[in-house]
């Protein structure tokens, strides 16, 4: 099939596909349609793409082979670094082929799956974050009950606990909006399959499924975000009382970039997805702020969260000085 985007304009390609016409591909606009920045975005995303790989794939390897990194820490952190692997695999490498080819047409069936793993993976990430902000509670508020609250049954109920709720959250809106009329235009203004812009491309009362993704978007962002700020809260608490000024400010110091990741990936994710319905400038905004969520974060996530820690680090490079050796 020709790829109309090459000799058409949006407008044009709405135009031909008219409000009747059933969709079975959807057009990719991208990020710029300007030439000159193409390059530097595919350049971008790629390194990006790269890098995100290369540091959670680290840590599922060393939490995996280093015996000493079999604790509920690393247990969290190897199924956060799974997630992001997963995460950043759905989006990229069809973003960066479009690019690079210029085709930027996808076909609806995986538009759609993609829209589903997003969503689902994304939601599952809240709640795992959650679970971690939980377990660096109750290690540095409850210390002495910490073996008997995060045992090894308990933790790892807690990650099955994530990835189910996640898809759960997920599947029920997901197949109602599977079930839609999908017809012209086929155009999506963004570099992967968002939820109010896929909608766009439906012929029918979507209002359902609209209040039930405006329900989901609350629970999983507010919800999550509310038992997050009050671990940390607790933690920053006790913190500050803390008598040794050299522990209080290592302690700080490992909380506050935390603090500001989870500030980052929150506030970019209710920007985008917390309001009350499709907005005259909702596409705009979200295509704006989604690299913030999607190509900052995960990239700096696997350094902040386990890259700086001085274990993993320690167990890296001893499995490198074996492999050399």
């Amino acid at each position: 099939m020709l790829n109309t985007s090459d000799w058409l304009s949006p407008a044009e390609i709405r135009g031909t596909m008219g409000n009747s016409t059933t969709v079975t591909e959807c057009v990719l606009l991208g990020l710029s349609d300007a030439c000159e920045l193409q390059m530097l975005i595919f350049l971008g995303f790629l390194l990006n793409h790269l890098l995100t790989l290369l540091g959670n794939l680290l840590i599922v390897i060393i939490t995996l082979m280093d015996r000493r990194l079999h604790t509920a820490m690393y247990y969290f952190l190897h199924n956060f670094a799974i997630l992001e692997i997963w995460f950043t695999s759905l989006i990229f490498p069809k973003m960066v082929t479009n690019i690079l080819t210029g085709y930027k047409t996808i076909s609806l069936a995986s538009c759609l799956l993609q829209f589903f793993f997003y969503f689902f993976l994304g939601t599952t990430e809240f709640l795992l974050l959650a679970v971690m902000s939980f377990n660096k509670y109750v290690a540095i508020c409850n210390l002495l009950r910490y073996a008997t609250i995060i045992s090894k049954r308990a933790y790892v109920h807690l990650v099955l606990c994530s990835w189910k709720a996640g898809f759960l959250l997920i599947i029920f809106p997901s197949s109602i909006t599977f079930q839609q009329p999908f017809c012209g235009p086929n155009t999506v203004n963004h570099f992967f399959c968002d939820s109010f812009l896929l909608l766009e491309l439906v012929r029918a009362d979507t209002s359902l499924i609209e209040l039930l993704g405006f329900i989901v978007a609350n629970f999983s962002l507010l919800g999550t975000l509310s038992v997050t700020a009050t671990c940390y809260g607790h933690i920053l608490h006790t913190i500050l009382h803390i008598p040794s000024p050299k522990e209080r400010q290592k302690a700080f110091s490992t909380c506050s970039s935390h603090i500001i990741v989870l500030f980052l990936f929150y506030g970019s994710c209710i920007l985008m997805y917390i309001q009350s319905g499709k907005c005259s400038q909702g596409e705009d905004r979200s295509k704006v702020v989604a690299p913030l969520n999607t190509v900052v974060t995960l990239m700096v996530n696997p350094f902040i969260y386990t890259l700086r820690n001085k274990q993993v680090k320690q167990g890296f490079l001893e499995k490198v000085s074996k492999l050399l050796s």
